[in-house]
């Protein structure tokens, strides 16, 4: 399993390029096809999947995965988690978490 923890964020932003290139290649989809379902420029999509962008916004990345038929990932990535009694009033409402003063 990769340690992500190691990687700095443009590390970070050039393996999810190249995973996000297989996944396009597996699609059997050109850059011409995802920048035309998704609205974002084939250079945009060219230095991401390259590792050259160095950043790329949440906004586009979802535009991305949405154009691949991949946007379900998301449940995968951050999954719903159970309702915490924690945070949960017998009302309902969610509590804020105070920390206590040292």
């Amino acid at each position: 399993m990769i340690d992500y923890y190691e990687y700095s964020i443009p590390e970070l932003v050039k393996l999810l390029g190249a995973r996000f290139k297989d996944y396009r290649l597996r699609s059997n989809m050109t850059q011409k096809e995802v920048s035309e379902q998704s609205g974002i420029t084939i250079t945009t999509i060219h230095k991401f999947e390259n590792g050259t962008s160095g950043n790329v916004s949440l906004g586009t990345f979802l535009l991305l995965l949405k154009a691949i038929g991949q946007i379900d990932a998301l449940d995968e990535l951050m999954p719903d988690l159970p309702p915490s009694a924690y945070l949960v009033k017998e009302d309902k409402k969610v509590q804020r978490i105070r920390h206590k003063k040292s």
